[in-house]
């Protein structure tokens, strides 16, 4: 808003009044209806419209002159629904005892509970505990929290209607900000009640009503730019495009309106839209979509066909690039912002030049010590209040020479001197012992040595005590002294002396106590310079990272700090001033340990415990000194108004300054008000009240001048909290919800010169009206960060530079890190600090003003007040802010919640931000810094780490995270010809594998029936061992050789025979342990011509869930006779089994433990190899109980493929350790020993329960090649063994001969699991490339199988996010979102493999991600159900290609996955292809149009927190759900809930709507080791998990 028009007032009318608009000529309003019209058909552009209706209208435009200029630019619009006269708000009287915050004022408080009452109840989901009293009824704990009511309308957010529009800085010399402000009249100097009209009541409110008739008259005129204020309520499931906050809609072109003159429903940030003058003297808005203005059909459609997407161009389907973009969030273009003249930098008054100033502080000391002996220094309190000891200045000195000599001359290592001048010492003093500190202070000055005073460390644990350990080391301290009280306190280790503490140097400790001093010779005299610029003292700060630095302070810079304070506050010789800070840092060691020494004044030490114990200390200490002066924190002010109840006899008139010494801190107004309504009566006058800002880089910044120095009255500014967060000052009226009132910190100190800088990037000077980082020129700040050159250049050698880019200043500046801005008559503001700054989506909040919002809604009761810590985290690219609050142990669960909730909906009202983590933590546990207070830095350490352990826990992400990619929009499918034409052009082969050919016939490959394979071994080779069954001792429980199998076989077909009447064809459900009779009995039905069925048998330990799952199968399976052991049968019919079902209705039950021994009288001969052999029921990791059929050729095939790629010989011997009832752990088991003669030794996994080494130590005795297991197997070995490799080599266990370990799965391979697998047993010799994968499902158990001969498996890394649109991009090793992938295996003989798209059923392309389809001779024939929904499963088992081959009829696998060709060779010297499985299609979660994979999201979620043992994710109503077993103590329970959902949205950008906490064991694994999630996500639904802690994420 760089011009002005020519009068230098602003030109604010440029619509005619009401009475104008009435007298406008006939053909003038005639002209401006075409101009209307001709707008609207979209025959003129909204510019010309502009300019010629600005023509028309110029010459009934009167100039407004002489009008007052605060009217001009107060020009607020209060419209009709809410027409306060300004003079009407009543002044209101408040009791006095309405203080009771800190932080809070009532206008706060009020404003919170108006913002509160805006929204009606929310019915939000309280998390469910198991501690708590509150059992939820199942519903209620599945009901998903609401999705529509984020936040009503976003109109409810900001009060309706009443319009602030920006006002611009009039034109004239002085850039000051004069008409932002309220000035407060002199006589109610800080009073935040005082009225807060202009001083022109009378005009202003005519003025006003004028406006509102005005506003009136023109509601016709400006019909076109009515705006719309109803923005969709916002979506929460994530999937919004627009952010919820700062999003006002888009406020439309509302040109040719009047400044001030919007239309009365506009949005109304702090001001609702942005106007610039154009050159041609138009009104403008910056530009704005327009809302409904409008235009002509034609434009409309051209507008409506640029936003719809593209198709893209066809290359895009074949490059497999996909970022995942997150939103940045635009700027909204109505946003405040600065309009005012550049800043220039403010000089204080020049630093008076006193005859009798000291050279140097030393030098003041040795002038009162010998001139004024008896005068005294200090007088400390003990925790009665009663004065212990008053140091004299003449004790201060010659205690400060004792100590100084005794340190340069009695301490010494081996006869060297222990400290050379120049040397740091570390200063260690209690906050109650402020005469032993000042002795040593001053005798460190007078010795040259460099004293660093620190905090004493309590325990060995303190907050921050290993920061200030750094801080020590890396300033070279050797020496601590301390007293001897402290000394003793100390935490000591066994030898007696003081212990290191973490991180600390080692230290000598020094008592400086008068017993350990020694008095100096005659003519020794310490050295007494002129101030240098050596270092003098080094104070200790905490950054906002938790890192402590040490600022160096110079003597000169030290000396010059006290010329300006005694300057500032007028301090004359020997005045009392009462001390309530900590004297080791900051204010309080400026006033009261250096500032008082040099003018001789009398100290009155309060110390922190004191306070504690009698609040009122320091008012009684005043009262009873006549001190001048008393340095407090609004802290202590507030105290003393909790507790003034009980004086009636105290009298503060002998105070001419109170200095408040954290008046910087925007809610000390509220304590300085409060403070001075009780304490008027007893003589505090309003305008002593004196609050400075300072920080521990430039020291004291500015201070308010007692009055006696004739200075402007104090100011107040109420500001809109919106125009802040855009760092832009805009004045507001107090009854607006979001405001911040501050008070001045009074003017520059003596000597500065003080300028405001741009926060980021080059510090540019703000403008007038722009909230910056406040940097001081002076001879009185800190020199630099010791030992950091990099910062130290950074924030104390800054040089500001104009606009221009020209520097300001030869002087450099330093960086104060408070933010603020100069105000009228050269008043210095502080609305925050750099420390507390959190900026979220590009606005700034500042964390106290976040506190107080907190505050204000019902604190007392569920909240410790001083204890609420506030800080951002980052997570996904932005600052996201988070609440953390001590709770009273009184407050119950449902009332700690509402309150939690009230907290999210006060802080959205009046901040517009969304808090993304509410946590409250048990009383006391926070941790604390030195003098009361939080150390912050650490509580965010302990939130990041999960080691906060709260014990309520809110998380908002819904609603604050606004950045996450837009959902994806799912393009039309490219048809699958042309994917193929485009595969050829892209110069990619169409995705196809398959194994060896399989033609050539082998020995006995002619038998078609595995019944007679067996009889032909067992008349060929009667003796040889097929089968050996290991026991847990590792002994050899039961052998069979072909010969003992082929008779048993023959007695169970005789007895379903003969005891069963079966005839063939029926089913039967074998229901064994792992063992012999197991296999006996599936021979046993292929002779009598049955259908076997194997069944796990049920766990006798846990009848109820196995059972039904017997039961089940057994029914589905029409198997009407079931065959077992007699301890199994009498199970079935026992009891409990009745309890978990209906034992009546079981089928016929056999039992073959002893059958007779009778031979068969013949086999059944099945009439063609298509025949049903058996059925195979396995339950899906979705939880469905699939069985299919397997013809007698495909069970033949399948021994075939399997003998030929692990090239198995009777000579071989195999391991297997794998459950036997389906998939290829059965074909293993008890098919392919039988094909082809090897002896297979078994090993039942139950057994590794008690003896975890059994299967590798057989393996290691029996030196065998070729191993299979299950992943449920490997990692019982990895956590079973992982320590006792040792023990297990000194058993001679030796795993070099095993060439092949395979585990059996139907998964993405787990690439972690044997990785950690090999590497563990490399001791004991298990070769690197031996273990690999299988892949198998259910129409074809074995795809994959490494094998013995060929290529290792390659592992290749594919970006996750390109995953999850179903792309395939590889990535380098270690790249971000990079997923390792490993092959599982190479294809088996006789199996084609293709990839197809899901939905077209076309080809792929090499490396594109699609359904597997296989086709093989030994594919199931179909599903058996009961349920009659084969239709359903067809093409499951024949399929064919939409395009391509069509002929060949394929089964789909149900699994994503590619191929790849590599460079490897494989046995026939072909190029090996690769097949990567990447996870089951029924398990993937479709969310924000993307697919996941659950495993990716669990791996990431386990690897948050050591106390995650397993994780399982799920949906539910479109919210993602993650249940999370801990393995921890239950209070770590909560620590999980932000963490689950911080690495989940860094990580897969997704929102978890629940997390659920469990104990170990919970989420149900079947026996493959796979996730049952839905069976999780059934238990969840029906309230059956019994959690430890349920989350709903807001």
């Amino acid at each position: 808003m760089a011009e002005r028009n020519s009068t230098g007032l602003l030109m604010m009318m440029l619509e005619p009044t009401p009475a104008i608009a009435m007298t406008l000529p006939a053909e003038v309003r005639e002209k401006l209806a075409e101009l209307e019209l001709e707008l609207s058909e979209g025959d003129i552009t909204q510019k010309g419209y502009e300019k010629k209706r600005g023509k028309l209208l110029a010459p009934y435009i009167p100039q407004i002159q002489g009008v007052d200029p605060s009217l001009q630019t107060d020009n607020r619009i209060q419209t009709s629904s809410q027409a306060v006269l300004p003079g009407s708000k009543q002044n209101k009287s408040r009791a006095a005892n309405s203080r009771d915050e800190r932080f809070r004022s009532d206008l706060h408080t009020e404003a919170v509970q108006a913002a509160l009452a805006k929204y009606k109840e929310r019915k939000m989901p309280m998390p469910s505990k198991r501690r708590s009293v509150l059992v939820q009824s199942s519903v209620e704990a599945c009901t998903p929290p609401d999705t529509s009511s984020a936040s009503e309308d976003e109109g409810s957010l900001r009060r309706q209607g009443r319009l602030h529009t920006t006002s611009t800085p009039y034109q004239g010399s002085h850039s000051t900000v004069e008409h932002w402000f309220n000035r407060v009249i002199q006589g109610s100097s800080t009073s935040s009640s005082a009225s807060s009209t202009s001083s022109h009541p009378g005009g202003r409110a005519a003025h006003a009503a004028n406006a509102n008739a005005a506003v009136t008259a023109l509601a016709d005129l400006m019909a076109h730019t009515q705006l719309d204020n109803h923005s969709a309520p916002p979506d929460v499931t994530g999937l919004s495009e627009r952010s919820l906050h700062g999003e006002s809609p888009q406020v439309g072109s509302v040109r040719g309106v009047p400044r001030g003159f919007n239309h009365a429903s506009a949005m109304e940030t702090a001001d609702a839209t942005e106007f610039d003058w154009r050159a041609d003297g138009a009104l403008g808005v910056t530009p704005g979509v327009p809302v409904n203005s409008r235009v002509s059909s034609k434009i409309q459609q051209l507008l409506n066909t640029l936003k719809r997407p593209k198709r893209p161009p066809l290359r895009e389907f074949f490059v497999d690039d996909c970022e995942e973009l997150l939103d940045v969030q635009q700027p909204d273009p109505n946003q405040p912002r600065a309009e005012g003249q550049q800043m220039s930098p403010l000089g204080g008054d020049p630093l008076g030049v006193g005859t009798n100033w000291p050279p140097s502080l030393p030098a003041a000391l040795h002038r009162w010590g010998t001139t004024q002996p008896k005068s005294p220094c200090l007088t400390a309190l003990d925790n009665a209040g009663k004065p212990v000891y008053t140091l004299t200045y003449g004790k201060l000195w010659t205690r400060s020479v004792k100590l100084a000599y005794t340190l340069l001359n009695k301490l010494s290592t081996r006869n060297e001197p222990l400290l050379m001048p120049g040397d740091r010492v570390a200063l260690v003093f209690p906050n109650n012992d402020p005469v032993m500190f000042m002795v040593a202070f001053y005798g460190c000055l007078l010795a040259e040595l460099v004293p660093v005073p620190i905090e004493v460390p309590l325990t060995r644990k303190d907050a921050g005590s290993q920061q200030i350990g750094f801080l020590l080391g890396s300033c070279g301290v050797t020496l601590a002294l301390t007293t001897d009280a402290c000394q003793k306190g100390l935490p000591k280790a066994q030898t007696g002396e003081v212990a290191t503490f973490k991180g600390w140097p080692r230290l000598l400790w020094f008592v400086t106590d008068g017993k350990h001093v020694v008095k100096p010779p005659k003519d020794w005299h310490p050295l007494i310079r002129e101030a240098s610029d050596d270092i003098a003292y080094i104070e200790y700060k905490t950054s906002k990272e938790g890192s402590t630095m040490g600022i160096t302070v110079s003597h000169s810079a030290m000396l010059a700090h006290c010329h300006a304070l005694t300057q500032a506050c007028g301090y004359t010789e020997a005045e009392t001033i009462t001390n309530v800070l900590d004297f080791k840092r900051d204010s309080g060691l400026w006033h009261g340990v250096l500032t008082s020494v040099m003018n001789r004044m009398h100290v009155i030490s309060i110390p922190y415990s004191l306070m504690k114990v009698n609040p009122l200390s320091w008012i009684q200490k005043v009262h009873t000194y006549k001190a001048r002066v008393a340095v407090v924190k609004s802290r202590d002010m507030h105290w003393s108004l909790l507790a003034q109840r009980d004086q009636r006899d105290v009298s503060l008139s002998s105070l001419r300054m109170l200095i408040v010494a954290d008046g910087a801190n925007p809610w000390s107004i509220s304590s300085c008000d409060a403070f001075l309504n009780v304490f008027q009566a007893r003589g505090l006058r309003p305008e002593v009240i004196c609050p400075c800002a300072s920080s521990a880089e430039a020291m004291t910044v500015a201070l308010r001048r007692p009055p006696e120095m004739g200075v402007p009255p104090p100011g107040k500014a109420v500001l809109s909290m919106g125009g802040l967060s855009h760092s832009v000052i805009r004045v507001d009226t107090e009854e607006k919800l979001s405001v911040l009132s501050v008070q001045d910190v009074g003017q520059v100190m003596p000597g500065a010169l003080v300028c405001v800088v741009r926060v980021e990037g080059t510090p540019y000077l703000c403008q007038t009206d722009e909230v910056g980082e406040i940097c001081v020129s002076s001879a009185s700040t800190g020199v630099a960060y010791y030992g950091l050159p990099g910062m130290t250049k950074n924030i104390f050698e800054t040089i500001p530079v104009t606009l221009s880019g020209a520097p300001i200043s030869d002087r450099p500046f330093t960086r104060t890190s408070l933010l603020g801005f100069i105000g009228p008559d050269d008043l210095v503001f502080v609305v925050g600090k750099m420390d507390g700054l959190m900026v979220v989506s590009g606005r700034r909040h500042n964390a106290d003003d976040v506190v107080a919002t907190a505050l204000a809604v019902e604190p007392m009761k569920f909240v410790y007040r001083g204890r609420i810590a506030v800080f951002s985290v980052s997570v996904l690219h932005d600052e996201r802010i988070v609440v953390v609050a001590e709770q009273r142990p009184d407050a119950s669960e449902e009332d700690s919640f509402q309150w939690m909730s009230r907290v999210l909906q006060a802080i959205d009202s009046i901040h517009q931000v969304g808090l993304y983590c509410l946590a409250l933590v048990p009383a006391n546990t926070l941790p604390k810094a030195p003098l009361g207070g939080i150390h912050i830095s650490e509580t965010k350490q302990r939130f990041l780490d999960g080691a906060l352990h709260p014990c309520n826990v809110l998380m908002c992400p819904h609603t604050c995270v606004t950045n996450l990619p837009k959902p994806r929009q799912k393009q039309p499918e490219v048809g699958p010809a042309s994917m193929i034409v485009g595969n050829l052009v892209a110069g990619k082969r169409i995705a196809q594998a398959c194994g060896r050919d399989v033609s050539q016939l082998e020995d006995n490959d002619q038998f078609l029936y595995m019944q007679d394979v067996l009889q032909w071994r067992a008349q060929a080779t009667p003796d040889h061992p097929l089968f050996l069954v290991l026991n847990a001792k590792g002994a050899v429980a039961s052998t069979a050789s072909c010969l003992q199998l082929h008779k048993r076989a023959e007695r169970v077909a005789v007895a379903l025979m003969e005891k069963g009447r079966l005839n063939t064809g029926d089913h039967v459900a074998l229901v064994y342990p792992p063992g012999i009779d197991l296999i006996a009995t599936f021979y046993g039905c292929l002779y009598a011509g049955c259908v076997p069925v194997t069944v796990r048998p049920p766990h006798p330990q846990n009848l109820a869930t196995t059972l039904p799952t017997v039961k089940m199968i057994v029914e589905v399976s029409k198997s009407v006779c079931i065959l077992t052991t007699q301890a199994i049968m009498k199970l079935l019919r026992s009891k409990e089994a009745a309890a978990a079902v209906d034992v009546k209705s079981w089928p016929m039950v056999l039992d073959t433990d002893d059958l007779p021994r009778k031979k068969s009288p013949q086999i059944y001969k099945p009439p063609t190899p298509e025949m049903l052999a058996y059925l195979d029921f396995s339950v899906s990791t979705t939880g469905i109980l699939a069985g299919v059929k397997m013809s007698h050729a495909a069970t033949s095939a399948l021994c075939r493929s399997i003998k030929l790629q692990c090239e198995l010989y009777p000579s071989r011997q195999i391991a297997i350790c794998l459950d036997p009832y389906c998939g290829l752990g059965f074909a293993l088991w008890c098919l392919c020993s039988v094909y082809s003669g090897h002896q297979s030794i078994l090993v039942p996994p139950l057994e590794l329960e008690s003896s975890v080494s059994l299967w590798l130590s057989a393996v290691s005795q029996y030196k065998v090649r070729v191993t299979f297991c299950s992943y449920s197997v490997m990692e019982m070995c990895t956590k079973g063994l992982g320590s006792q490799t040792e023990a297990l080599r000194l058993r001679n266990v030796n795993l070099s001969c095993v060439r092949t370990c395979m585990v059996v799965a139907e998964e993405r391979p787990r690439i972690t699991l044997t990785q950690s697998f090999s590497k563990i047993f490399k001791d004991l010799g298990l070769s690197p490339r031996a273990v690999s994968s299988t892949f198998g499902c259910r129409v074809n158990v074995a795809v994959c199988l490494q094998g013995t001969a060929g290529p290792d498996p390659t592992t290749v890394y594919l970006d996750m996010r390109a995953l999850r649109h179903d792309r395939v991009r590889l990535v380098e090793r270690g790249s971000p979102h990079s997923l390792p992938l490993m092959e599982s295996g190479k294809i088996l003989p006789g199996v084609k493999v293709i990839i197809a798209n899901t939905e077209t059923k076309g080809p792929l392309g090499d490396s594109h991600l699609g359904e597997i389809w296989v086709s093989s001779p030994h594919n199931a024939t179909g599903y058996y159900t009961v349920y009659g929904e084969e239709a359903l499963h067809a093409d499951h088992f024949s399929t064919k290609l939409s395009f391509g081959d069509t002929q060949t009829v394929w089964a789909r696998t149900g699994y994503l996955g590619f191929l790849r060709r590599t460079e490897l060779t494989d046995a026939s010297g072909e190029r090996h292809d690769a097949l990567y499985v990447v996870g089951s299609l029924d398990e993937t979660l479709e969310l924000r149009g993307m697919r996941y994979h659950p495993i990716d999201i669990e791996t990431s979620v386990i690897r948050s927190h050591k106390s995650i043992a397993e994780c399982a994710v799920f949906t539910w109503t479109n919210l993602l759900v993650v249940v999370v077993e801990l393995e921890g103590s239950e209070q770590e329970a909560l620590d999980l809930v932000a963490l689950v959902t911080n690495v989940v949205l860094e990580e897969h950008y997704l929102i978890v709507g629940v997390v659920v906490v469990v104990d170990p064991g919970v989420i149900p694994i079947n026996s493959r080791g796979e996730k049952q999630r839905m069976h999780l996500r059934d238990g969840f639904l029906a309230d059956q998990l019994d959690p430890i802690y349920v989350a709903y994420n807001m």
